[in-house]
């Protein structure tokens, strides 16, 4: 009777330099004899981002930072446009920008970042006399018309702590509001695009408005920097505080991780689980408003039997609508039919409709970020029975 099931696999600590590969098929095989279930193909077994790139050692130092920031936009002034509010993900990439500039314009989007923390509430904007469409505003404006406010989860006022932090590093610091990217070149011409998922679209619109350097974090540590971690793809995209002075980078080598662990796993078994490296799932928290995926991606790695989208059909609308006439098991033997007759891509369709058009990596990924949790679960593998099961298997 069970359908889907996620299960949270516990892991030793994992350290730089440790088999990323061993562990998890040690760990996932030592889970199911210590609970009684068996492996079966299409079984995923999802790891966390952190730990393979912890295992891989890929880190990298705000010196390193800075030394990348200044080769390539010059040491002088650095705008860094829709940064998110964040001491985890952002703050010790802003420190080694600091490191590497002389003046730094962070230009803030209001009234929240990208991925949903809030400089102060949206309704306050309704009587403030601010477009936010179109005003540019220093900090001296911005308090007289939303005050001083601190964020709700964290207690920080990310004005002051932003400003503070570029100070700290030696580098003057100017802090202004706005909410299309190309109103930086009025202060400096040299950018860094600070957004994750929009950052394409904001260069584009920064070098269309006589931007001169523009870059996006994924170009900051897209190669080695004094023998530093980076990440080809993402450069600084993905990145999560170490220490007050190094970052964890986005694993580099997701994919070759994904696929060896299907192979241990087979040898080991005789079983072909499908694999995948996750980042942030792709939800939002309805009271607090964040989305949670502050990484560029939530499928970090992967293998081919997750490449594409569930093809489902509405088993609401199909008792509802087709087999409305039925009931009890002349029901249930009419919906089992019509789902083992179902051909080709379902989009489109009305019998598919209200089923979740997203990317399986979302979809697992997603799942995985919830029964693993950021804390002290210790569980960062996430083992996923029976997804690819319908209602007549």
């Amino acid at each position: 009777m069970a359908g889907t099931i996620s299960r949270g696999i516990k892991a030793p600590i994992i350290r730089e330099g440790d088999d990323i590969v061993k562990i998890v098929a040690d760990s996932v095989l030592a889970a199911a004899e210590q609970d009684g279930f068996k492996l079966q193909d299409k079984d995923v077994i999802a790891v966390t981002e952190a730990v393979v790139a912890r295992a891989d050692g890929n880190y990298a130092s705000t010196d390193d930072i800075a030394a990348d920031v200044k080769a390539k936009l010059g040491g002088g002034t650095v705008g860094v446009v829709f940064p998110i509010l964040s001491r985890n993900r952002f703050a010790i990439c802003l420190r080694g920008i600091a490191r590497g500039a002389k003046k730094v314009v962070v230009m803030l989007s209001y009234p929240s970042d990208e991925v949903g923390n809030h400089l102060f509430d949206e309704d306050v904007l309704e009587n403030s006399g601010v477009n936010p469409y179109t005003d540019v505003l220093n900090v001296e404006e911005y308090r007289k018309a939303f005050g001083y406010v601190k964020h709700p989860f964290t207690g920080v006022d990310y004005v002051d702590y932003y400003k503070n932090l570029i100070e700290e590093e030696g580098a003057e610091a100017e802090i202004i509001f706005a909410n299309h990217a190309d109103a930086i070149v009025d202060y400096t011409k040299n950018v860094i695009c600070c957004d994750i998922h929009t950052r394409e679209r904001s260069k584009r619109r920064v070098l269309a408005k006589g931007g001169e350097v523009v870059l996006t974090l994924a170009d900051i540590l897209n190669a080695p920097v004094n023998g530093s971690g980076y990440n080809a793809a993402y450069g600084l995209l993905g990145t999560n505080k170490a220490t007050e002075n190094t970052v964890k980078l986005f694993p580099k080598n997701a994919q070759e991780v994904a696929e060896n662990i299907q192979k241990e796993v087979l040898a080991r078994t005789g079983v072909k689980v499908e694999v995948m490296v996750y980042g942030d799932g792709a939800f939002k928290d309805p009271v607090g408003k964040i989305w949670e995926l502050a990484d560029p991606v939530v499928g970090a790695g992967y293998t081919d039997g997750l490449i594409g989208l569930p093809n489902e059909l509405k088993l609401k609308f199909l008792a509802d609508n087709d087999f409305a006439n039925l009931s009890g098991d002349e029901l249930t033997k009419a919906i089992k039919e019509r789902i083992k007759e179902k051909k080709g891509d379902l989009k489109g369709q009305m019998v598919s409709e209200g089923t979740t058009p997203r990317r399986l990596t979302d979809l697992l990924g997603s799942l995985s970020d919830l029964t693993s949790g950021s804390g002290d679960k210790g569980t960062p593998i996430v083992l996923i029975q029976n997804y690819f099961n319908n209602y007549a298997d």
